[in-house]
């Protein structure tokens, strides 16, 4: 240890500068020496020189040091987030793509119109209107068919009505009520039973509830769940076995609009008849006459279940 080391006893060079005040008989002044602001380092809460950070050093500050390792991990991190980031924003813009082409290649939605689609909708609504009437109609005759006081009456009551719309749907008895009047006129090519019968079908799927089909001479055919429809000669008509001849009406009972509705829709009954040259005349009826009956049925092999 040298000579200047073993007079501070602290291992650092003795500061260089005016010597220490003497005291009597050549002794050390004992007043603490005023530290020389060039010359004295400020030193930390323990006591020793104080760390530059190495974070805010820059690159002077070596790499292996932790603030330099911390500072490289958080942009590791900060790259890894946005390229997941990046990749996800990707998909999400290949899956936008691939369904606004999916969209616009597609032939149903591009050959239908807008107001189509609002009477496709209107022509669902109603059908679901109708069959909860027909749901809350049978929940109430349940009701009243358990009830203990009025059950015979309801019942009988009941009974009737049922014979009556069963009547009606056989054939067997008149009907009125709101409905339509189809008129299928001819065109470059003779009305088809083909297309009579898709029209029967499209009107019952619409809800009718009683129709019948008439001819030119004024005879009619009632309409029931076994008719059949045949071409017949000169453009005739062949319906039941009774043939009719042109320009042929289908008067119809049910809910005016849906049934229309059904009849007018992209592709239906009215364009294709306009396809072979002919006509639809669909008019509303607030009350259609359906008076053409049908012979009971007699079923030879059917039988109800006990």
């Amino acid at each position: 240890m040298s000579e200047e080391q073993s007079e501070t006893g602290t291992g650092w060079p003795r500061p260089t500068g005016p010597t220490r005040p003497q005291g009597p008989a050549g002794e050390p002044d004992p007043r603490p020496e005023a530290p020389d602001p060039d010359e004295v380092s400020p030193l930390t809460p323990e006591g020793e020189p104080p760390v530059e950070d190495a974070a805010s050093s820059g690159a002077g500050a070596p790499q292996g040091s932790p603030g330099v390792r911390a500072v490289f991990g958080l942009g590791r991190r900060f790259t890894s987030a946005g390229a997941m980031i990046a990749l996800l924003l990707g998909l999400l813009g290949f899956t936008l793509v691939v369904q606004l082409r999916t969209t616009s290649t597609d032939p149903t939605s591009a050959a239908t119109r807008q107001e189509d689609l609002v009477r496709i909708f209107s022509d669902l609504d109603s059908r679901e209107k109708r069959l909860r009437q027909d749901i809350e109609s049978l929940e109430e005759s349940q009701r009243q068919l358990r009830s203990g006081e009025q059950g015979r009456q309801a019942a009988l009551e009941e009974a009737t009505r049922r014979a009556d719309e069963l009547g009606i749907l056989a054939g067997t008895l008149p009907a009125r009520g709101p409905g339509l009047s189809v008129r299928f006129e001819a065109g470059s090519k003779p009305i088809s039973a083909y297309r009579i019968l898709d029209a029967v079908q499209e009107l019952r799927g619409a809800g009718a509830e009683a129709m019948q089909v008439s001819g030119g001479d004024g005879a009619s055919v009632r309409v029931i769940a076994s008719t059949y429809f045949l071409d017949g000669g000169d453009g005739a008509l062949v319906v039941d076995g009774r043939p009719l001849t042109g320009p042929f009406t289908i008067t119809v009972i049910g809910d005016p609009t849906t049934m229309a509705t059904a009849l007018k829709i992209p592709g239906g009954v009215a364009a294709s008849v306009a396809g072979d040259g002919g006509t639809v005349i669909v008019e509303d009826r607030e009350v259609a006459e359906v008076s053409a009956l049908h012979a009971p049925v007699k079923l030879d092999h059917a039988r109800p279940v006990s």
